[in-house]
């Protein structure tokens, strides 16, 4: 006899259903309650059980769109075999991964709904948590200030690359790839500055001042609640 569904397994299948269904009336009406409730429609769920799913409407639905989207590129990097990519090539796939996976409009209109006031907070810890996935699936184990220093780089670059693909016209995105390249090739070269930085004598004599209380920073030891987070 096969085991019951877990609360959360049926939560988990009602988001993906409804988000799926939602997508062809993103493109017309924006991450919206009215797309929503027409994406209920279309996917046959129930509207109790959606209503659970979905308890802030549009808001839950744009973020467990992008919550989908994290959770498929982390089980994408998972399957491929990185051990011949030098890390910053590592960092790279990971950004083109989770490009591929999305939507172009569906992104598009996202950003002109995460950036209206009153979901510009939530807009924020969605990226985060793209920066946060990427790491981990890197195997990130930071968890002193490097912790909150790589995932704040990761989300500046990552929002420029998002920016300059849903641009992009070229064939295959290589235009888009070429630019994500450039873009953690910038960092790398960065990262080797503060090290050189950190081994200096003025780089020792911050260390041993202010570099020690930031030392003690610790990465949180609890996952996020976001609403819309899709297990995998």
């Amino acid at each position: 006899m096969a085991k019951p569904k877990s609360e959360q397994v049926h939560l988990d299948e009602t988001r993906h259903a409804v988000i799926s269904a939602a997508l062809v009336h993103v493109v017309f009406d924006g991450w919206s309650d009215k797309a929503l409730k027409a994406a209920i429609a279309d996917s046959g769920v129930t509207p109790d059980l959606a209503r659970l799913a979905f308890p802030r409407g549009a808001l839950d639905l744009a973020l467990g769109y992008h919550m989908q989207g994290d959770a498929d590129m982390r089980a994408a990097m998972a399957a491929l075999d990185l051990s011949e990519m030098r890390y910053s090539a590592r960092v790279a796939k990971a950004i083109s991964l989770r490009l591929a996976l999305a939507d172009k409009e569906a992104v598009r209109r996202g950003m002109a709904f995460f950036a209206l006031p009153l979901n510009a907070g939530e807009g924020s810890r969605a990226l985060w948590h793209t920066a946060d996935t990427i790491w981990q699936s890197l195997g990130d184990t930071s968890t002193d200030y490097n912790w909150y220093t790589k995932r704040i780089t990761l989300s500046a670059v990552y929002s420029a690359c998002v920016l300059y693909w849903l641009g992009d016209n070229s064939e295959g995105g290589i235009d888009t790839q070429n630019f994500i390249d450039r873009r953690i090739d910038d960092v790398m070269r960065f990262e080797k500055t503060k090290a050189r930085f950190r081994e200096s004598p003025l780089g020792r004599s911050f260390g041993r001042s202010f570099g020690s209380i930031l030392d003690h920073i610790k990465a949180p030891t609890a996952p996020d609640d976001l609403p819309g987070k899709f297990h995998k």
